[in-house]
C-alpha cells in the first residue's frame, strides 16, 4: 500500500483485459441503500482511467445506474460489472443494490466476487451498522470472505469518524474488536458557510504521511509535529493489531520487547490478514470535485484491493462431476470449463444476455458449452441439462458491450445467445459436464395477484413470466389451483414495482394487480339431513331423480367421505355414483361463502327412481340439491389457512414483534437466542394475517428482522370474521 502506479489498462473508451488469474481482483460492494456504493463505482472509475469524467462513459450515461428502470426510480435495482485496472490489475466490481427488496441481485454479486467493500455512512450511524448490513457481514463471514469497510459522507453535520469505527468494532466484530481497525485518519479543512468541515486528506498510520486531496488529486506530504501526536495512539493500536493477527508467531514477542518492526513486514502481514479474511481494514472515502480525477481515498481503496484483497485462485468453489462427487475447481485457464451465470437480463437489439463468473478454463465466443441447473434453485434431479452454443462474449461497462475473444478463468463478463441458461446455471464443457450448486436465495413472501390487461397482453403473458423468472430468482410465479389466481410472489413493494415494470417495459405485458386470495375451506360443525328433488316434465322423456343425504363432521384432513347406506333399491345401483359425483361437484363449488367444503362424511339412505325418466344427470342435480338444503339446515364454519412462521429479529425489537404477532391472532409457540443479539420466535399465524406481514416487519423493525413461513393446516376462523367474508362474498 505503498508503493503507486497508474492504471496500466482500461482507459475511457479501452477493453480492460487479463492475461492471468493472478492479475485479476473481483470486488462486490456492499452497503445500505444511500450509502454512497454508486457513487464511490464511479469515483473509482474516474480514478483508474476508465472514464474521463464522473461516473460517464462516451455516450454520457453511467457506469452504474444505468437501466431506465434505475433512472425513473433513481435507486439501484440491479448488480452492475464496472472493470478497470490499477497497478497492473484488472479490478471488476460489481456494484449491488442496498436495498432489501433486491437482495438476489446482492447475493448473485456475492457469488461472483472474492471480497466486499462494505460502504457504510458515516452519517447514518448505528442504523447503517446494524439490521441488515450485520446479517450480510455474517454472511461473508460464514464463507470466509474478506472484507474491508470504507466510510462515506463524514463531511455531514451528524457525522463523527471515531464514534463511527467504534460502532462497526462494536456491532460487526463479534467480540474481536482489534480485527477491524482503520488505516488513515480524516484531515478536515476550514469549516464552509453552512458550518461543515470538509474532509480534505488522509493521515496514513503505517506511513506516516498526509495523503491531500484538496485540490482534487492525490499529493504526498511527511506528517507535521501535530499530525504525528494526533495519530500516535491510533497507529499503536493498528499495529497491535496486525501484529496480534500475524502468522509469525514471533512478531508478537519482539514488539512487546521494545523492537520496532519496519513498515514493510507490517504492511505485508496487513495485506494477508486482510486476504485471509481475519483483519478488517476501515478506510475513508469521497467524491472528487467538478472536474477533478481523483476523489478522496481512491488511490488508497485501489491499494487495497490490488494488493490486499485475493486472487481468483485463493477463493475456491467447488462443483460435482458426473461420478457425483464433490471437488473445488482449479482457476487455471487450462483447465475444463466452470462458470456460473450470476445474473440475466434482456436487451432490445442482442435479447437475452447472461453476466458469467468463470471459475475455471477459458470461456470463448462461438463455443458450444453444456448448461445445467435447478430452476428456482432447488436441489436434486436438474431441471434443465443441455448443451448451447454461446454467442459473443463481452466486458460489460455501463450500457456499453466491449467485444473480447474469451475470457479466463477468474474474470468476469457478458455472454449471449444463452436462450435457455437461467441465473444460477452452470456452464462447463460439454464433454466433462459439472454442476456448480447454486447459492441460497431468499424466499419471496409477498403475494401479488396479477391478471393480463386485454386479450393482447393474455397472448403475451406466459413468456414474459418466464423471461422475467428466468432473469430474477427471487421472483416465485405460482398458478393457484384453489383460488384460480395467478400469483407473483415478491420480497417486497419495490421488487414488485420493479417486477411489474419491467414485464411492461421490457416484455411488452401490462398487468393488473388483483386483490390476492387466500384459499378458504367450508365444512359442516353439526350433523344435518338434506333431500333433493330434480323432477321434471316437459314432453317426451322428462327428469326425475329424489335423494336424502345426512351429512356430518369430520377430523380435519378427512376430505369427503361417501357412504352408500341404500336399502331395497330405491335408488338403482347404476345411480348412486352419480349421486355421489353431484354431491361432490357441489362440495368443491361451496355450500355456504363459495369455498371447498372438505372433511364431512355423507351418507345416502334414502331416494326414489322412475324407470323412464330417471338418469345420470338427473341423480347428480339431485345430489348437488340435497348438499345445498344440508347445509342450510347445519352451522357452516369457514377454515383458514394457517402457517407455521419462525421470525429472527434483532434483541431491540422482539417486544413489538410479539405484540404485532398477537394483533394479527397469531400464537406463539416459543423463542430462543440465535446469537449476535437476535432471537428466534415461533408461531403459528392465520395465512390471512400475512399478506402484507412481509412489508410489516421490514417497517416494524427498521430491516432487523427476517421470517420465514410454513403450511401448516386449516382451521375454524372466528364467526365474526366468517359471517363477514360471507357476507362480502354473497352481497
Amino acid at each position: 500500500m505503498v508503493e503507486r502506479t497508474t492504471a496500466s489498462a482500461g482507459a475511457n473508451g479501452k477493453t480492460v483485459t487479463a492475461q492471468r488469474p493472478d492479475e485479476i481482483r473481483n470486488v462486490a460492494l456492499v452497503g445500505h441503500s444511500g450509502s454512497g456504493k454508486t457513487t464511490l463505482v464511479e469515483a473509482l472509475a474516474v480514478a483508474t482511467g476508465a472514464v474521463v469524467r464522473a461516473g460517464r462513459v462516451e455516450d454520457g450515461t453511467s457506469v452504474s445506474d444505468y437501466d431506465d428502470i434505475e433512472q425513473r426510480q433513481h435507486r439501484s435495482v440491479q448488480l452492475s460489472v464496472v472493470p478497470m485496472a490499477w497497478n497492473g490489475r484488472k479490478i471488476n466490481l460489481l456494484d449491488t443494490p442496498g436495498y432489501a427488496d433486491f437482495v438476489g441481485e446482492l447475493r448473485a454479486g456475492l457469488r461472483g466476487a472474492d471480497a466486499a467493500l462494505f460502504v457504510l455512512s458515516a452519517a447514518a450511524g448505528v442504523e447503517g451498522v446494524s439490521g441488515p448490513t450485520l446479517a450480510l457481514w455474517e454472511e461473508c463471514a460464514s464463507v470466509g470472505m474478506p472484507r474491508a469497510i470504507v466510510l462515506t459522507h463524514l463531511d455531514t453535520a451528524r457525522a463523527d469518524f471515531e464514534e463511527m469505527t467504534e460502532t462497526c468494532r462494536d456491532i460487526l466484530g463479534g467480540g474481536q474488536s482489534e480485527s477491524i481497525l482503520p488505516l488513515h485518519l480524516p484531515v478536515y479543512g476550514d469549516k464552509g458557510a453552512d458550518g461543515h468541515r470538509p474532509v480534505i486528506g488522509l493521515i496514513d498510520l503505517l506511513t506516516q504521511h498526509v495523503y491531500d486531496y484538496s485540490a482534487g488529486s492525490h499529493t504526498e506530504t511527511p506528517a507535521s509535529r501535530e499530525q504525528l501526536a494526533l495519530m500516535a495512539q491510533a497507529r499503536d493500536r493498528l499495529i497491535e493489531g496486525i501484529i496480534a493477527g500475524s502468522e509469525d508467531e514471533t512478531l508478537m514477542d519482539r514488539y512487546i520487547g521494545g523492537e520496532e518492526i519496519d513498515l514493510e513486514t507490517l504492511v505485508t502481514d496487513l495485506e494477508r490478514a486482510v486476504a485471509r479474511g481475519s483483519f478488517h481494514p476501515v478506510l475513508i472515502a469521497a467524491p472528487p470535485p467538478e472536474g477533478a480525477r481523483q476523489g478522496l481515498g481512491t488511490v488508497e481503496i485501489l491499494d487495497l484491493v490490488t494488493r490486499g484483497f485475493p486472487t481468483p485462485a485463493e477463493h475456491p468453489v467447488s462443483a460435482i462431476g458426473v461420478n457425483g462427487r464433490s471437488a473445488p475447481l482449479v482457476c487455471d485457464p487450462g483447465a475444463p470449463l466452470a462458470a456460473e451465470i450470476i445474473r440475466t437480463a434482456s436487451d432490445p437489439y442482442v435479447g437475452r444476455m447472461s453476466v458469467v463468473r468463470v471459475f475455471a478454463g477459458t470461456l470463448r465466443a462461438d463455443d458450444t458449452v453444456h448448461v445445467c441447473g435447478h430452476r428456482g434453485g432447488g436441489a436434486g434431479t436438474l431441471d434443465h441439462d443441455s448443451d448451447e452454443r454461446i454467442g459473443a462474449v463481452s466486458a460489460p461497462f455501463g450500457k456499453q458491450q466491449r467485444p473480447l475473444g474469451h475470457a479466463i478463468a477468474g474474470d468476469i463478463v457478458c455472454v449471449t445467445k444463452l436462450s435457455r441458461a437461467e441465473t444460477g446455471d452452470t456452464l462447463s464443457a460439454k464433454d466433462s459436464p459439472l454442476l456448480i450448486e447454486p447459492w441460497s436465495m431468499p424466499d419471496p413472501l409477498l403475494p401479488i395477484a396479477i391478471r393480463a390487461h386485454s386479450k393482447a397482453d393474455e397472448d403475451k403473458l406466459s413468456l414474459g413470466l418466464a423471461r422475467l423468472v428466468a432473469e430474477d430468482p427471487t421472483v416465485r410465479l405460482e398458478q393457484n389451483p384453489d383460488t384460480r389466481q395467478l400469483v407473483l410472489w415478491c420480497l417486497g413493494e419495490a421488487h414488485r414495482d420493479v417486477a411489474l415494470e419491467r414485464l411492461r417495459a421490457r416484455f411488452g405485458v401490462q398487468v393488473d394487480v388483483t386483490d390476492h386470495r387466500v384459499a378458504l375451506r367450508e365444512t359442516f360443525a353439526t350433523t344435518a339431513v338434506g333431500r333433493g328433488r330434480h323432477v321434471k316434465q316437459s314432453g317426451g322423456h322428462g327428469q326425475y331423480a329424489i335423494c336424502e343425504i345426512e351429512v356430518e363432521p369430520l377430523p380435519t384432513g378427512s376430505g369427503i367421505e361417501f357412504v352408500d347406506k341404500v336399502v331395497g333399491g330405491v335408488v338403482p345401483r347404476q345411480f348412486i355414483p352419480s349421486v355421489e359425483k353431484g354431491v361432490r361437484a357441489q362440495a368443491a363449488r361451496g355450500v355456504s361463502a363459495g369455498y371447498p367444503l372438505v372433511d364431512v362424511r355423507v351418507t345416502l339412505f334414502e331416494g326414489k327412481a322412475h324407470s323412464v325418466d330417471s338418469s345420470d344427470a338427473a341423480f347428480q342435480l339431485a345430489g348437488g340439491l340435497a348438499l345445498r338444503e344440508a347445509a342450510a339446515a347445519a352451522r357452516i364454519n369457514l377454515l383458514e389457512p394457517v402457517a407455521e412462521v419462525r421470525v429472527v429479529v434483532s434483541d431491540d425489537y422482539v417486544g413489538q414483534v410479539l405484540g404485532d404477532l398477537s394483533s394479527r391472532r397469531g400464537r406463539v409457540l416459543g423463542t430462543e437466542p440465535v446469537g449476535s443479539g437476535r432471537t428466534a420466535i415461533r408461531g403459528e399465524v392465520p395465512e390471512l394475517e400475512l399478506r402484507r406481514y412481509a412489508v410489516d416487519l421490514r417497517s416494524l423493525a427498521h430491516g432487523a428482522a427476517t421470517f420465514t413461513r410454513a403450511y401448516s393446516r386449516h382451521e375454524s376462523m372466528p364467526a365474526p370474521l366468517a359471517d363477514a367474508i360471507r357476507a362480502k362474498n354473497t352481497g
